[in-house]
């Protein structure tokens, strides 16, 4: 069931009804939960279930599921399951026929995406970016030419690092920053990647929960599966040196960028390469 990822007003009668009449909650952070518990009044027992227990916790739960006691499952902010833990434990109670029930909540990813000012009518959600920049930009490669507004999570402390990687990987491409949704010092940055890295990199410290999203490939120009025509000719060992040199990419991989912008195969742009 979903809990507030800010606001405490932002929590439903229906959800505050589930966990009084629930047999025992389990919740990601037992003390972050009492919190949530104690503001509203209400002393259901809990039980921990995070990430590091998941799988063995996932099979007790569900046995005591089966003994008929009723659980309410949490995370410390929004959905179970969207990026926190609860995927096992649904999972494995619909295998073995416990009825599974949504008590939907607030959800940073859409809250965001409803608010971002790009299209909302398909997207995609890709959870934390990768924290090394190497494994990050690969991803990024995969994302550059998708049709679709992509919403994903970032930490404070690697949002400027993600932002650049964008913009080397795939250009000027539109995108918005959510910060501290629903609560006190709530912000949302819109604009290119240069202009929102201009107005963080004024700050000493970026604070708070963040969710990144960035505008469909056809939208952002650059890195859209299309190179311009001066890139396309380019001689090839240039362009592979331009892109080690610029993404901090192996050989391999700017060779793969490569065969997409000139629609070859790989081995066809490995081969002129070569030659």
């Amino acid at each position: 069931m979903g809990t507030p990822i800010g606001n405490l007003e932002d929590m439903t009668l229906r959800a505050l009804r589930t966990l009084r009449e629930a047999d025992l909650i389990a919740c990601e952070d037992t003390r972050q939960t009492q919190k949530l518990l104690n503001h509203f009044g209400i002393g259901t027992r809990t039980t921990s279930y995070h990430e590091h227990n998941e799988d063995a916790k996932a099979a007790e739960l569900v046995r005591r599921m089966e003994e008929g006691i009723r659980i309410a499952l949490v995370t410390d902010a929004g959905m179970p399951g969207i990026s926190d833990p609860g995927y096992r434990l649904v999972e494995l109670a619909i295998r073995r026929g416990i009825p599974v029930t949504p008590v939907p909540g607030p959800s940073a990813a859409v809250a965001a995406l409803a608010v971002s000012g790009l299209p909302t009518h398909t997207f995609q959600f890709v959870g934390f970016l990768p924290p090394k920049q190497t494994q990050r930009r690969r991803l990024l490669e995969r994302l550059g030419a998708s049709p679709v507004t992509t919403v994903a999570f970032e930490s404070p402390r690697r949002i400027l690092a993600a932002l650049r990687d964008i913009r080397a990987v795939l250009g000027e491409r539109p995108v918005a920053v959510a910060r501290e949704m629903t609560k006190l010092h709530e912000e949302f940055l819109r604009g290119t990647c240069s202009e929102v890295i201009a107005t963080l990199e004024q700050r000493p410290k970026v604070p708070g929960e963040i969710t990144l999203i960035l505008a469909a490939g056809q939208a952002g120009g650059a890195a859209s599966g299309q190179a311009s025509e001066a890139v396309r000719e380019l001689p090839i060992k240039e362009r592979v040196q331009e892109l080690m040199e610029q993404r901090a990419m192996s050989r391999m991989e700017a060779l793969k960028i490569i065969a997409r912008e000139r629609g070859i195969s790989k081995s066809e742009a490995y081969r002129q390469f070569e030659s």
